[in-house]
């Protein structure tokens, strides 16, 4: 036997007992030498990129990933690094089985094609915690090497080929919208999801588009919210699917440029959302919710005779001083409308009561006192961009609706105080 070929096999035979029985110091020490040699297993990956970049793109795609699961690899992120003529990209991709995203990180030096498998919650903490401008990967097999100018880190990964493939975008469009436009309807109505699903609560947001509308529906059975704004393209043809609330939670993140282009598609089961270029964009696909949304028009009240202006913010810390003696057995603020004065009080058994005034409100119609769940009022004052809201009223008995212009609707039914 050769004695190229006799070193070849005693060090290959090396590594696999140092990898099963040693430290990961001890065998960080030998695979330093070994692997920078490339005579044994072949360097399968190595890139430079922007440290910052890197770590953004991490920490979307780190959200995506499972967070129980007895699969280890939806526990991890796939790198898949290619160099060619054109330039050089990253993709990062992570998926829980029903949710998957690809992003491609820009300022990317590829030195090796490669792909890796690596831990999402390790390689997102380690970037994080250097301070360096550029951090280097390279990974033979399933050793990942991360390292910058002050630290060098080596971690177990998986074989590439055991993680489930995320769906690529096809080039067909239902519609396109703005990723501004997207993400005020998002925050518009995410807040008002169930936490579990019920027959008239779901996890999840309805995404509806007739021609250059797109309109966004959520509810948790005791509140409803409904957001609009314009989009363009695909056709005549209506859209409508219910997002999880996980996915849109990923989706959010991923449009932080408000001018970004945003594609979206429905394909079987799934809906595609691509977000910007191909050169530094990003790809979510997620299952859609197969249920019927709930006959959510029927709970929009139709007529009222009392109606409020107010100033949003100056509301907002009102209603917040009143919920201070609430429990649980007592959670209601009542909200007493009277000419141009608004007077919110509370009382809670053994704990005492409340009482705040807001003086130049524009009221209209019969005095009225209705109760509601604070932290219900408070919720949507929080995430409109209005200086003033509109509270309509029919009775005390009688769901509440605030607006904000002709694009926001927000349905709350009251509650009871003895």
């Amino acid at each position: 036997m050769g004695s190229t070929l006799r070193l070849l096999l005693i060090q290959i035979a090396v590594v696999a007992a140092m990898r099963q029985h040693l430290p990961l110091v001890g065998q960080a020490l030998f695979s330093e030498a070994f692997f920078a040699t490339k005579i044994s297993l072949g360097l399968f990956m190595k890139l430079i990129c922007d440290r910052l970049s890197l770590s953004d793109a991490l920490t979307m795609a780190s959200g995506v990933v499972a967070s129980r699961t007895p699969r280890p690899v939806l526990l991890c992120l796939k790198l898949v690094a290619t160099k060619s003529a054109t330039g050089s990209t990253l993709q990062i991709s992570a998926t829980d089985g029903e949710i998957g995203l690809v992003i491609t990180v820009p300022n990317v030096d590829v030195k090796e094609d490669g792909e890796a498998l690596i831990p999402a919650d390790k390689l997102n903490q380690i970037v994080r915690a250097c301070d360096d401008t550029t951090v280097a990967i390279s990974v033979d097999r399933t050793l990942a090497t991360i390292s910058t100018e002050s630290s060098t880190f080596k971690v177990f990964g998986y074989e590439p080929r055991e993680f489930p493939g995320v769906r690529k975008a096809s080039d067909r469009t239902d519609f396109e919208v703005d990723a501004g436009t997207l993400r005020r309807l998002i925050t518009r109505t995410i807040f008002a999801t169930a936490r579990e699903d019920t027959r008239y609560a779901f996890n999840g947001v309805l995404v509806e588009r007739k021609k250059t509308q797109l309109q966004l529906v959520a509810t948790d059975a005791r509140r409803l919210a409904i957001a609009k704004g314009s989009c363009r393209g695909g056709g005549d043809a209506d859209t409508a699917f219910v997002i999880p609330t996980k996915a849109l939670n990923a989706l959010m993140r991923l449009l932080s440029d408000p001018d970004a282009l945003v594609k979206v598609a429905r394909e079987g089961n799934q809906v595609v959302f691509v977000v910007g270029d191909v050169s530094a964009g990003a790809t979510l696909v997620t299952n859609v919710d197969e249920r019927t949304f709930p006959p959510f028009n029927d709970a929009i009240p139709k007529e009222h005779d009392r109606k409020a202006v107010c100033d949003a913010g100056e509301l907002g810390g009102a209603i917040r001083r009143a919920s201070l003696l609430t429990n649980e057995e007592s959670k209601g603020v009542r909200l007493s409308f009277s000419g141009k004065q608004l007077t919110l009080t509370s009382r809670a058994p053994e704990m005492g009561e409340s009482e705040v005034r807001i003086d130049g409100i524009d009221f209209q119609g019969e005095p009225i006192e209705i109760a509601f769940n604070p932290s219900f009022i408070v919720d949507v004052l929080k995430i409109i961009d209005s200086e003033q809201v509109i509270i309509e009223m029919k009775a005390p008995n009688k769901p509440g609706v605030i607006k904000v212009g002709t694009d926001f609707t927000y349905v709350v039914m009251p509650v009871s105080l003895q």
